[in-house]
């Protein structure tokens, strides 16, 4: 049978680059974003010529009605989920000091970068959990995307340290409820990758990358760098380690003297 894996967030930056690994293994790939589907348009064409079908829907993550809209899209196009990767997230449109940082902005980052994710994934955990039950053989499989930031304080970004912190947490109660379910979850914890979020801090990261000792390896990563890992886990590379992080940060979490 066919896997199908769902990436939200999945047609920009390291969604895109989840997605293009996803589908190099042969994945029907279900791509959810909040742009229109013509806007995202050269990313999609792109993903099909990685090999397999491509279907997109537009959805919102933080909001109910799309979460559910969204599955309902995936089991009518597919009629089955094996993957979910929770990629969506969004920087504060304002990196604020932290006592001078709005709760307008931490409501928005939380709803998108956490709750979104935590209710996705529930729903889905359900459908695995009901796909299993009638297949014994069924393997589902759940990444969440996390950040350094969980660890790393940021103290201009709180509410987005606050959630990342939370996806690390969220990671470890799915994993727990949903080991005798065969389903495995596990978090990707970035570093310092090249992506529409990152942008605007460039010129920042170049130099703390090329004159100081913030990375072992010293070099940006690339969204291709988080998809490979994505797919390792997918494939069922690491069997027996649910609920772990996978760091892919060039050693900016190693501590040195």
């Amino acid at each position: 049978m066919e896997r199908v894996a769902l990436v939200t967030g999945g047609a920009r930056g390291i969604g895109l680059g989840i997605s293009e690994a996803l589908a190099r293994e042969g994945y029907a790939l279900a791509v959810c974003g909040t742009r229109s589907a013509e806007a995202a348009a050269p990313q999609l064409e792109a993903l099909q010529q990685c090999g397999g079908e491509v279907c997109y829907i537009q959805a919102d993550v933080s909001l109910a009605a799309d979460r559910s809209r969204l599955l309902e899209a995936v089991r009518a196009r597919f009629g089955a989920l094996h993957v979910l990767v929770n990629n969506a997230g969004v920087a504060p449109q304002v990196r604020a000091d932290l006592l001078e940082a709005t709760e307008e902005s931490f409501e928005r980052v939380m709803r998108i970068n956490l709750q979104g994710p935590y209710f996705l994934t529930q729903a889905v955990a359900r459908w695995m959990v009901e796909q299993r039950r009638a297949d014994a053989v069924f393997r589902g499989c759940i990444v969440n995307i996390g950040s350094v930031s969980a660890d790393v304080a940021s103290v201009s970004r709180g509410e987005y340290c606050v959630a990342k912190a939370g996806v690390t947490m969220m990671t470890r109660l799915f994993a727990s409820r949903l080991g005798q379910e065969g389903v495995t979850v596990y978090e990707v914890r970035p570093g310092i990758i090249r992506s529409d979020m990152t942008g605007p801090v460039q010129d920042k990261y170049d130099a703390l990358i090329a004159d100081s000792d913030l990375l072992i390896q010293k070099r940006w990563g690339e969204p291709e760098d988080v998809g490979r890992a994505v797919a390792s886990l997918a494939r069922g590379d690491f069997p027996y380690s649910t609920g772990q992080i996978v760091y892919v940060d060039g050693g900016l979490s190693v501590q040195r003297l």
